[in-house]
């Protein structure tokens, strides 16, 4: 498996379909901070624990063949995964599924994925893909949300089980450690991507008054404009760190990168896509050019092929 992509302190990161950025009210020194903490792990190594943890959890480890990854507290370095992506044990992704592919009281979660596990030639208009998960034990705040490009993956409670096809292919794979109360700003923007939710456990008692996550959650999706939409949560831990949440739907003829990307940040960004025919080349615009990232991409040690890879992101520089 192979992630595409570099994060330091002049640099932004987004992906699919939903642009993450930070509040632009902090400087720059705050910023390399808090990107440390926004992007909590693309692919970290996570440790393993016998408690109900739904947070992101991370683990340097040692060296081996798993793609590459950015650790928290030390976000301007990609380094090679802990622990195949075919194993549960010693690799982020694996650990923070550790209670979505197998059963715990007190772990709940909603996943969705436009290729549902199991469930073949389903049709939908979304090509959103991620779980979020909430800890339901008595006065404790604890809740995560992961944005992925897995097709079929993870299967709800049935074990670990990585699609080993996905190997030769590009994946983006991303936590975020919130509070609960985060959750229904998530879904709000969510409900503008009409993902396809297979599987929801969450009581009820754990989003009392989130309108838009039972909308969510029951399929609600809106039939009128806007067609685009932009949420803020904030991240779990101290300090926390504002993050802009922008969204589309598919009704939207608005193309994501020059429309909506490039006029929140009026930045120039760089982008790395092959699904946007509308980018087959540069796009200038007057201090918001827009640039594609040519491939072979170099990313550590590893060049990676646009041909072979499903993700979509932007760089956007600081200064």
């Amino acid at each position: 498996l192979q992630t595409f992509g570099r994060i330091n302190k002049n640099s932004r990161m987004f992906a699919q379909m939903i642009l993450i950025s930070l509040d632009k009210s902090e400087t720059q020194e705050k910023m390399q901070n808090h990107l440390q903490l926004l992007v909590h792990f693309i692919l970290i190594l996570f440790s393993q624990s016998q408690n109900p943890n739904p947070k992101c959890r991370a683990n340097d480890g040692n060296a081996e063949t798993s793609g590459k990854i950015i650790v928290s507290n030390s976000a301007a370095a990609w380094v090679n995964g802990n622990a195949e992506l075919t194993q549960r044990e010693r690799q982020s992704f694996g650990g923070t599924l550790e209670h979505v592919v197998q059963n715990h009281d007190q772990i709940k979660f909603l996943a969705y994925n436009n290729v549902p596990p199991g469930m073949p030639n389903v049709k939908t208009k979304s090509n959103s893909k991620g779980v979020i998960i909430v800890q339901t034990t008595q006065n404790t705040d604890a809740a995560s949300w992961i944005v992925h490009t897995v097709p079929g993956f993870p299967a709800a409670k049935t074990g670990y089980s990585w699609p080993v096809a996905e190997n030769a292919k590009g994946h983006l794979l991303i936590c975020l450690t919130i509070s609960e109360s985060q959750i229904n700003a998530i879904a709000a923007s969510l409900l503008r991507a009409e993902p396809l939710v297979h599987y929801n456990d969450i009581p009820e008692t754990e989003t009392v008054g989130m309108q838009y996550f039972k909308k969510l959650s029951d399929g609600q999706f809106p039939t009128v404009p806007p067609y685009l939409s932009r949420q803020s949560i904030k991240t779990a831990g101290q300090p926390a760190v504002t993050v802009n949440v922008y969204s589309k739907s598919a009704t939207s003829r608005y193309e994501i990168y020059k429309r909506v990307i490039v006029k929140a940040l009026k930045k120039t960004i760089k982008v790395w896509s092959r699904r946007d025919n509308k980018l087959k080349g540069d796009c200038r615009v007057v201090e918001r050019n827009i640039r594609l990232i040519k491939s072979p991409a170099r990313v550590g040690d590893h060049d990676t092929n646009l041909d072979a890879d499903l993700t979509n992101w932007a760089l956007q520089r600081f200064i």
